[in-house]
């Protein structure tokens, strides 16, 4: 609301009669409590970041009955740092002979990485893939190597973690 305030004059010393002086005053109550009100319902309604979720349903564990990989089946992809991805095909076991050694590849997470070596192995047959996220990988990695599985339509895939074959084939690749 506004009002408006009479100032009292005095008349002047001279006799001459002076205009009268009015001042305003604007009542800024209303206003602030519209604001307010206005800023609570915004508050309330607003969502303020959606939720970014993925779905991820992770079997349970069983020490004693481990499920076995045939190494024909498999490909083993290790996240590393800066965003790399490491892989091979079958299974790393340096302590069996008759299995032959694992040759470490890199690539990305590219249009031309990882992508097109899962498409690739999939055209040869079912495929296994392992995923081991190294000391280095990010969150990031994760949710990018997850993306693949989906993008790819990989319907096997595990994560589990770096066994020490892994990390001696790693650091023999100065990786």
């Amino acid at each position: 609301m506004a009002a408006i305030e009479p100032k009292a004059s005095a008349p002047a010393p001279n006799g001459r009669r002076r205009s009268k002086k009015v001042s305003t005053r604007i009542d800024m109550t209303p206003m602030v409590d519209l604001a307010f009100l206005l800023l609570t319902f915004f508050m309330l309604t607003t969502t303020f970041a959606k939720p970014y979720v993925m779905q991820l349903t992770m079997p349970v564990t069983d020490e004693k009955n481990p499920t076995d990989v045939p190494a024909s089946k498999s490909l083993t992809v290790i996240l590393g740092k800066n965003h790399r991805v490491h892989y091979y095909f079958g299974l790393n076991q340096p302590a069996d002979k008759t299995v032959a050694a694992a040759r470490l590849e890199t690539t990305d997470f590219g249009p031309r990485g990882i992508r097109q070596v899962l498409l690739a192995r999939q055209q040869r047959g079912p495929v296994v893939v392992l995923i081991k996220p190294g000391a280095d990988s990010r969150y990031k990695d994760m949710v990018d190597i997850l993306d693949e599985m989906s993008i790819t339509n990989q319907k096997q895939y595990a994560l589990t973690k770096l066994s020490p074959a892994d990390l001696t084939l790693l650091t023999s690749n100065a990786l």
